[in-house]
């Protein structure tokens, strides 16, 4: 990522002009930069202001005026120029002309602030839940499109839910501003600037994408809500399948059943769940993001003294966020509550070899599985009725 701001790039940005890998890097600049990405909003806003205006062809008794004036008695005027050129424009033709186009640019740079057209074929359908939920300045009777570009805005006393194209639902809660960024077969995407959404999506992983000021979440067919606050640090909650937390080379993938905080400038903290003791996520969140901590070898031993078995999802991330002696201690204690595997050596991991991760990760998971979730209670009732078949407790209780 650029580490000093990008303004020079924003318009080339905007119009798809640099190349491949230096507009991926300027993106990713523009998550964790507010004022790069203020800048941003500016030149979009004076691309969209310019498409605007309209082309009018300037009338025949226009051009048979400047034709006296520039020859007149069969001569030609020479160019005119500091107080002549300023009293030649100031004539009255010419102060109205030119009155008449600051009125017009005016009116359709305050439409422009209020409301910015759907284009065509690039929306989705938005209906109103509660309330007056609004796309620009456009109030939402009962259903609308929301185009690519638009924001969606709620009060404190509505609320809206949003059709992903084909995959699924986004419900707005109150006082939250989103705006659909991209919609296409490969790619949705959709920009939390604060507020709530709760999504939930049926599609195949890195289709469905949420943009926050302090990361960007990445659905992996499932279900979660995602809030943002006016400072730009963002929670996120998962109730069913996988979300990923990423920003830039760092990522938190979050579980059912998990939580994950992300912070403006910093990206995302490491995923926990929400059962864990109170202690263990205050030590935990002093580790992610209090970066002048003076005890933090004291905060990592309280938190890894309160690690249980189902904290190992914690733990795993932990491991690649931390070195030297912290890492070997981390590693003591997950091996610990779930011995890694066989071909899982103490020294690969230390060394954060892939593939030993991955290994060991596949172990884990069985312990991170979310028993509350709807799926996994169904498979619980099962088993435990199916136990009871086994010795005769059938329908007892």
């Amino acid at each position: 990522m650029f580490s000093k701001h990008v303004s020079s790039l924003t318009s080339a940005y905007y119009h798809d002009e640099l190349p491949p890998e230096q507009s991926r890097r300027v993106a990713e600049h523009l998550i964790g930069c507010v004022r790069c990405r203020a800048e941003c909003e500016e030149v979009r806003f004076g691309a969209m202001l310019a498409a605007q205006l309209p082309l009018i062809p300037a009338p025949d008794s226009l051009w048979r005026e400047i034709e006296v004036a520039l020859d007149r008695n069969d001569r030609t005027v020479p160019v005119r120029s500091g107080p002549h050129l300023i009293s030649f424009l100031l004539r009255p033709r010419f102060a109205l002309a030119a009155v008449a186009l600051i009125g017009l640019v005016v009116t359709v740079a305050a439409l422009l602030m209020n409301h910015t057209p759907a284009p065509a074929g690039a929306s989705w359908d938005v209906a109103r839940m509660r309330g007056a939920p609004r796309i620009g300045s456009v109030l939402i009777s009962d259903k609308a499109k929301l185009g690519v570009g638009q924001w969606l805005e709620t009060d404190p006393n509505s609320r809206a839910q949003i059709n992903v194209s084909d995959i699924g639902q986004v419900e707005i809660d109150p006082n939250t501003r989103v705006r659909l960024l991209e919609t296409k077969p490969t790619e949705h995407r959709l920009e939390l600037e604060r507020g709530r959404l709760s999504a939930r999506i049926s599609a195949p992983p890195k289709l469905f994408f949420v943009n926050t000021p302090s990361g960007v979440a990445e659905d992996r067919g499932c279900a979660y809500t995602l809030e943002v606050d006016d400072a730009g640090n963002s929670l996120l909650h998962v109730t069913a399948g996988w979300v990923a937390l990423q920003l830039r080379d760092r990522e938190s993938v979050v579980p059912a059943g998990a939580a994950c905080a992300t912070k403006a400038g910093i990206g995302p903290g490491t995923p926990y769940f929400e059962d864990a003791s109170a202690s263990f996520r205050t030590a935990l969140t002093r580790i992610d993001f209090d970066s002048v901590a003076t005890d933090r070898s004291k905060t990592l031993d309280s938190l890894l003294r309160g690690a249980r078995v189902r904290d190992t999802l914690t733990l795993l991330h932990l491991l690649g966020r931390v070195d030297g002696n912290d890492r070997v201690q981390v590693y003591e204690r997950m091996a610990e509550l779930v011995p890694p595997p066989q071909g899982v050596t103490r020294e690969g991991v230390l060394a954060l070899d892939q593939q030993m991760l991955d290994a060991w990760k596949d172990k884990l998971k069985f312990y991170w599985s979310d028993y509350s979730s709807p799926p996994m209670k169904f498979f619980k009732k099962a088993w435990i009725r199916s136990l009871g078949a086994l010795h005769g407790l059938e329908g007892k209780r």
